[in-house]
Order: C-alpha cells, then structure tokens, then sequence
C-alpha cells in the first residue's frame, strides 16, 4: 500500500473528516485532501515521526516507494446469464499510470459466452463508468436491477441485443419498451480484458 492507502484506511477505520485529520496534525485541511487523493507526497520533515505513529508505518519508507496505480476490482459479471450482481470487493489490480485515468473498475467473469471476443472465465475486464455505447460494442450491462453481464451492444431500431460471442449462447433482444421498464441499463464500456493464467490483454478499443 501507498502512503495515501494508509491515511484512507486510518481515516475510515477512526471514523474521522480531513478537518479532524488537519487538526491532528497542524495542517491544512486541503493539504491532507491531496494526500488522500495520491496528488501530493509532499510531507513536511517535522511531521514524518507523527504520521508514522499515527499510521503505524514507517513514513518516510513509504514516501521513497515508487508510485504505482491500482484500480479497485468490484465483484463479478458473468458471461453468460442468470449471476445475480455481486458486491464484493477483491481488492486492486495494478494498471499503467496511462489506463488510470481511462478507465473505472476492474470486474471478474464467470462463464465462457464471450470467449470468442478473448473474454474468458475468471479474466478481468477493464471498465469505464458510462450510460450508453456504440452499437459493436462490448459492455457491461444491468438487468433488472439485479443481474449483470458483460456483452456486445447491438443496436437495431427499436432493438438492443446482447450478443454473445459463443455460438451456443442464445442472444438477447429487448424492445425499447423493455429497456426502459425492465430496465436493462449499461453500466461501463470494457476496455480490455486481462488473462488471469498468462496475463494476456485483449483490448477492445
């Protein structure tokens, strides 16, 4: 973990604000907001021994590692059907300091609809958050408020389809009616996927 990971946990952990952190350390409430959100390492000498006590880890040691980016893997998304939305948190997937600022969320399939697309079981997908995608593309779709899914967007007049790129994986077909009382909504577009046996990407850009 990062500097900033450590403050976040002691900060959730004791319940407090960045004003009550501030206030504990003699600094500015902004300061400790671009500490926490990895904008700034920058750390007054006078106060390495406080946070180190503070944090219950050496500081200074931290302040000297490498920056490296991580976003959060949330859960799974099945490739396939009938996997209801599942909220558990994984932990963190090491990304490149380009594809930080590209996407979300990293999130585990089951199942083998979209092998065909490089898309296996237990690989992670790389998602941004969004509302809507080109037809032709792959994304990560909600249904009915409980069932999530990754798969292509088709779009065909009054149309979305699902479709899965597996040919013993029936598509979808919703009306727009369907859509909006069902409702099926997209959640992100997927990037790329990560093999989780050799580390292969598959991008979809």
């Amino acid at each position: 973990m990062q500097f900033k990971d450590y403050l976040r946990e002691y900060k959730q952990r004791n319940g407090l604000t960045n004003d009550q952190i501030a206030l504990q350390l003699g600094v500015n409430k902004s300061t400790v907001s671009r500490w926490l959100k990895g904008e700034s390492k920058a750390v007054n000498a006078n106060l390495i021994d406080k946070l180190s006590y503070m944090l219950q880890t050496d500081v200074e040691q931290l302040l000297k590692e490498k920056e490296t980016y991580r976003k959060p893997i949330l859960g799974l998304v099945k490739a396939g059907y009938d996997l209801w939305a599942d909220e558990n948190w994984e932990g963190y997937e090491e990304v490149t300091a380009s594809d930080y600022y590209l996407g979300d969320f990293f999130l585990r399939v089951t199942g083998d609809s979209m092998d065909g697309a490089h898309i296996h079981d237990q690989d992670l997908i790389y998602v941004k958050q969004c509302q809507d995608v080109a037809s032709g593309t792959i994304a990560v779709v909600l249904i009915e408020n409980n069932e999530v899914t990754v798969k292509r967007i088709i779009k065909k007049e009054d149309l979305l389809i699902l479709e899965a790129a597996n040919p013993a994986v029936p598509s979808r077909y919703y009306t727009a009616e369907e859509v909006e009382q069902l409702p099926v909504r997209i959640l992100g577009k997927v990037l790329y996927s990560k093999s989780m046996i050799n580390q292969n990407r598959s991008s979809f850009d």
